[in-house]
């Protein structure tokens, strides 16, 4: 079987969507159980010139929901983040996003696999095709904001590993 755009895309979100979706649940039962004061998850940040943890979790929601969005418009830019976000809006988005995922017909998604999206932000206007544009742009930025969302929770102490990060893979039947 040949990979379909939706396979490596609206099916790769909905997996990892939902492991952080998982994640962020352990989290929060984690910050109960330890008596830990979820804001200071949420103003988290790895290094003091990085985004913070609320900023990760955007960004998950922003390169899935919101690249599969610019497949159908054809345009996608820089994440309008909401100011103030707590522990709880980034728990409920993971969530929305994962819904929102799942209601996605593939067929729609390989149906735009030759269209045109351009990435703009400022003066910069970068062309793709969809295809290049999941593989190429949205699927490397959306692991990155992952990863990053996953090893910050790891370095205040939450007891998850690979298979947490993974979630429910697609096992042959």
């Amino acid at each position: 079987m040949s990979a379909s755009l939706s396979n490596v895309s609206l099916g790769t979100y909905i997996q990892m969507v939902s492991a952080a979706s998982n994640i962020i649940e352990k989290a929060e039962e984690f910050c109960k159980e330890n008596n830990i004061d979820s804001q200071e998850i949420v103003e988290m940040q790895l290094y003091k010139d990085m985004s913070p943890f609320t900023f990760q979790v955007f960004s998950i929601v922003h390169h899935s929901v919101g690249a599969l969005d610019a497949l159908r418009t054809g345009e996608f830019g820089p994440p309008k983040m909401p100011d103030n976000l707590n522990f709880e809006n980034c728990r409920d988005m993971l969530k929305e996003a994962e819904e929102n995922l799942k209601n996605i017909d593939s067929s729609e998604i390989d149906n735009l696999a030759g269209q045109e999206v351009i990435f703009k932000m400022g003066s910069i206007t970068w062309p793709f095709t969809a295809t290049d544009f999941i593989l190429s742009f949205s699927l490397p930025n959306f692991y990155f904001h992952l990863t990053t969302f996953y090893d910050m929770l790891r370095m205040k102490g939450l007891k998850i590993g690979k298979l947490d990060f993974v979630g429910q893979m697609k096992l042959k039947d």
